[in-house]
């Protein structure tokens, strides 16, 4: 990244983790959700962040720590150099929403069918930026304008009367109401009709730019990580394992892991198809291991992969490859 102002704080994650215990009494597993994820993304400018994986890595659960849905095991997240998960949070929750502001996976779930659309608009507005009705409908209007609505499309109306695509970038107008720092985007485009996800995804382009707001992108698709992001973080079993620049992590994947992913699909603008994992189906020995997660699949295992964490190996173009081998 350029370094023409002072270098903030993206966002930042120390030694997170989230344990989960499931089962019985007598058959309880624990599952390391998130197992010591640092994350240090620094900028003087907005950017998009895309942490892609198979289901069951762990970068969901790391999207709701973020916004605190969830509270973190231990460890602690930072978002535009602010505390927002961990030990020492302040709980006003108004001054975390103008920080970080989440657009969901289906955008039928994030509204009431018993409510007009345009009444979450407001109280965001009116809540959470503290405006009166006219300065309220104001940035509710400009909020619009900027995912091509307007006020009059939506004023009155319930979510039935809108299509998937529609209801989506309402929900990307509601979060830029607050102008947050980030917008943490969860699968946002997976529920929507593959003729309009391009349109979505290249409004994340443009708001990038018009609202200097900075997007983690949480996907399994890698063709539209690969056209939207400056940087990448891919995790497996609740870990990191390759950090860095985009392109160059999905260009030239330097992890087994990220080379597995890249070689699961003939081409990088096909879309990798994701498979559902059940609970019965994930093998829980690798979220407890304390080497690397993916040694009993990966080609070039040793014996030290077994029983030693890998370090990040940092590269000249930026990244960081957690690998012995790297």
């Amino acid at each position: 990244m350029t370094t023409n102002g002072a270098m903030k704080t993206v966002l930042q994650t120390e030694n997170l983790n989230k344990v989960y215990r499931l089962g019985g009494l007598f058959n309880r597993v624990r599952i390391n959700a998130l197992d010591d994820v640092n994350l240090n993304i620094q900028s003087d400018e907005p950017i998009i962040v895309s942490v892609v994986g198979e289901s069951g890595s762990g970068k969901t659960t790391l999207a709701k720590v973020i916004l605190r849905l969830i509270n973190p095991s231990s460890g602690k997240a930072i978002v535009s150099d602010q505390l927002v998960a961990g030990p020492g949070v302040k709980p006003v929750k108004e001054a975390f929403l103008r920080t970080v502001q989440p657009i969901f996976q289906n955008p039928f779930e994030a509204f009431s069918s018993y409510r007009p659309v345009d009444l979450y608009l407001l109280e965001t507005a009116t809540r959470v930026n503290q405006m009166s009705q006219a300065d309220a409908e104001s940035a509710i209007d400009e909020a619009l304008t900027s995912v091509g609505l307007t006020y009059a499309d939506v004023r009155g109306k319930y979510p039935n009367q809108f299509s998937g695509g529609e209801l989506q970038r309402i929900s990307v107008a509601r979060a830029l109401i607050p102008r947050p720092s980030i917008i943490i985007a969860d699968e946002p485009v997976s529920m929507i009709d593959a003729s309009l996800r391009m349109n979505i995804i290249n409004l994340f382009l443009t708001l990038k730019q018009d609202y200097k707001t900075s997007f983690l992108y949480i996907t399994h698709d890698l063709a539209t990580a690969y056209y939207v992001s400056d940087y990448i973080a891919v995790m497996y079993r609740g870990t990191i394992v390759e950090y860095g620049p985009a392109k160059s992590i999905l260009t030239d994947p330097q992890h087994p892991y990220t080379q597995l992913l890249l070689d699961s699909i003939p081409a990088i603008g096909r879309k990798w198809q994701r498979q559902p994992i059940k609970l019965s189906d994930i093998e829980s020995k690798e979220f407890q291991m304390t080497g690397c997660r993916f040694h009993n699949r990966c080609p070039i295992a040793e014996e030290k992969c077994t029983h030693e964490r890998p370090p990040a190996i940092k590269k000249a173009d930026g990244r960081e490859v957690y690998c012995h081998f790297a």
